[in-house]
């Protein structure tokens, strides 16, 4: 399956494409070749609990997912399987988030925290990495994100080789053009937010470019 793991709707303050548009951006995507089985909305500081998109997601046979993408003192991380219980945890609007109490308190959820966009310059992983801070229990990055300028995701594809991390893909999609142009490729069958945590625990997945996915 491929999968875009980091996209925002107008859920999210800065971004301007509602999720019916994604979801036939990804139908003329798939029309054009492109293989897209599903997205995942990870909204800025919160998560829409309130929100259901299955008869959306039914009707152009496409899995529409939710998470978080949260602000922490070392930078944005992205979180699948939120619940209740962590949301009450975890101050999910709290901007100076302790990036590792938060990767810890997901896991104590059944729930995963990952450094989005690593390579970005100023907020990025790698800056606080660089500047002597540790994290034993990151082992996997957003490898591609969509969004990243010249030499970010080259620092990301850096930091993977040197600390051994896995790597995730994401469009970081802010409009209905962006969507879709970077996945995650997974060799499993994923239904839900709760297979995707376990799927990416299992280490089995890689990132790749839209263009990847083209048949033919």
């Amino acid at each position: 399956m491929y999968l875009d793991l980091h996209s925002h709707s107008v859920s999210s303050d800065d971004s301007r494409a509602r999720v019916e548009q994604y979801v036939k951006r990804v139908q003329f995507l798939r029309e054009k070749g492109y293989t897209v089985d599903g997205i995942v909305l990870t909204e800025h500081r919160k998560f829409d609990f309130d929100k259901d998109y299955s008869q959306l997601a039914a009707e152009y046979n496409l899995l529409v997912l939710k998470g978080s993408e949260l602000d922490t003192r070392y930078g944005h991380f992205l979180v699948y399987g939120v619940t209740e219980a962590l949301a009450k945890e975890i101050n999910l609007a709290d901007v100076r988030l302790d990036a590792r109490e938060l990767m810890q308190a997901a896991r104590r959820h059944q729930a995963i925290a990952i450094p989005a966009h690593p390579g970005r310059f100023g907020i990025g992983l790698v800056d606080y990495m660089e500047q002597g801070e540790s994290f034993a229990d990151v082992q996997i990055v957003e490898r591609l994100n969509g969004g990243s300028r010249a030499g970010e995701n080259e620092r990301a594809d850096q930091l993977c080789v040197e600390q051994n991390y896995r790597g995730t893909g994401g469009s970081d999609a802010h409009l209905t053009s962006q969507i879709a142009a970077c996945l995650t490729s997974f060799p499993t069958r994923i239904q839900n937010e709760q297979d995707l945590v376990e799927a990416l625990l299992t280490g089995d997945f890689t990132p790749v470019w839209l263009e990847d996915t083209r048949q033919g």
